[in-house]
């Protein structure tokens, strides 16, 4: 039944972020494996790779004016030319500060693509069926760049690559060109709001701007790190594609642990295991089948940072109040962490290459640490995980099914109420319960979980 009346309608919708995603992937790692054969250092290729980033802050910001003035679907085939020149431009003229300007370009098309991507799944997609959609966007997105890495294992050249991608990117617009669908309503994009973020969810931004800088420096940079190692595009581009898939099958698992025991564990357990992992990558990276293991485990923390971050906001809002507004600042910080990371990962790797993880499980060490510091929320205030793409325009916060209280309510887990878990609880149930008959009861009704 939801194939046919909410998915089949929109199927084209989400082929064509298929098709995006997957040259979005591509170049996305292919971009530093050039430069790096080119002979460019690796703080100029994380200058370059930074500039993707920098446009996609940009397209948050000033992208709406032009999709609100000239309509969806033109704006629609106007960031497709965009990306399509951007892309085409690589094979024309190499120079570093021309592919700077080239990336930024394409960090800018892409997120305002997928801004109108997603305006229009919000469109045809009812409050029942939200999540779901939602769930299977963040499929096909990470499917499709995966698919991107596995292209590169092919070993084909340049020129080829940059074909390619502008082929992907064509192709969506034509998908898009002859689907009828309407012309959705983009609401006005709040103003982002960082300190006021701060003061609502500190563990909820500071894991934002460190998911971020996990994602964007692994899409950048990481590639670049595994070419200097084994020499081999192909090792490369298997190692990327086998972390990508460790990220979509660690979502569901990680949501349903994180309702059933807190944001703040699950946040504390994402940034110590990636510490872990980052510092196995950093002594043991000479083995090609164990590094594969350790990428896959490392996909399975790095890429549940940021929805943890987004779930643990929304724990803290009341009934999903200001639930856009605070996810678009969320949206914008994890946008600054992947800006961040090209630069400081690139100046680490020219110095050295053994600090390259190092510097990454300092960063899962400092969220771990702090989300264990982090305050406790009872059980009853827990909303619900969705599952969200590793990237994703100002809109998704509108398709974002948590705006629905009553979905949410449907959502919760079952809380046993015999059980307690977690000592650490007793204070606040200590304040919160009420007078019982006798000690058992006064221990149900006081349940707390840790977050």
């Amino acid at each position: 039944m939801f194939f046919r009346q909410a998915l089949l309608p929109i199927s084209s919708l989400f082929i064509s972020i298929a098709f995006l995603a997957t040259g979005y992937g591509m170049l996305m790692t292919y971009i530093g494996l050039y430069l790096k054969q080119a002979g460019l250092s690796e703080m100029a290729i994380g200058v370059i790779n930074s500039a993707f980033f920098l446009g996609a802050l940009l397209a948050a910001v000033f992208s709406q004016k032009l999709i609100v003035s000239v309509g969806h679907a033109r704006s629609f085939s106007a960031f497709s030319a965009l990306m399509v020149m951007a892309f085409l431009g690589h094979t024309l003229h190499y120079n570093p500060w021309f592919w700077a300007g080239l990336r930024l370009l394409s960090g800018f098309a892409f997120y305002a693509l997928l801004i109108v991507l997603e305006s229009w799944l919000n469109e045809k997609s009812s409050s029942d069926d939200r999540g779901r959609v939602l769930a299977v966007y963040t499929v096909v997105f990470f499917m499709a760049t995966a698919i991107g890495q596995l292209i590169l294992s092919m070993d084909i050249t340049s020129h080829v690559v940059f074909v390619m991608g502008s082929v992907l990117v064509l192709a969506s617009l034509f998908l898009v060109a002859i689907t009828r669908i309407s012309q959705p309503v983009l609401a006005p994009f709040e103003r982002y709001s960082l300190p006021k973020v701060l003061h609502i969810a500190p563990l909820a931004l500071v894991g934002s701007v460190i998911g971020g800088f996990f994602v964007g420096g692994f899409y950048t940079m990481v590639p670049v790190f595994v070419l200097n190692t084994y020499g081999q595009q192909s090792v490369v581009a298997s190692f990327m594609a086998i972390s990508i898939l460790g990220g979509l099958l660690a979502q569901w698992p990680v949501g349903t642990l994180s309702d059933r025991y807190g944001r703040r564990k699950l946040l504390a357990w994402a940034g110590l295991f990636s510490f872990v992992i980052c510092l196995l990558l950093a002594l043991l990276a000479s083995q090609t089948w164990l590094f594969y293991l350790l990428g896959f485990l490392l996909g399975t923390s790095l890429f549940s940072i940021y929805p943890l971050s987004v779930a643990r906001a929304n724990d803290r809002l009341d009934h999903g109040k200001d639930l856009v507004e605070v996810s678009r600042s969320l949206l914008f910080a994890y946008g600054i962490g992947s800006f961040l990371a090209p630069l400081i990962l690139g100046a680490v790797l020219g110095v050295s290459g053994g600090l390259f993880f190092t510097v990454l499980a300092l960063a899962a060490l400092l969220l771990g640490g702090y989300a264990l510091t982090a305050e406790r929320i009872a059980n009853e205030q827990l909303s619900v995980y969705v599952a969200v793409p590793a990237a994703s325009g100002a809109s998704l916060a509108q398709l974002d099914p948590r705006q629905d209280e009553q979905w949410v309510e449907d959502h919760k887990p079952a809380y046993p109420e015999d059980t307690d878990p977690s000592a650490d609880s007793e204070p606040a149930a200590t304040e919160r319960a009420e007078t019982q008959p006798s000690e058992a009861d006064a221990t149900t009704s006081a349940r707390h979980i840790d977050d």
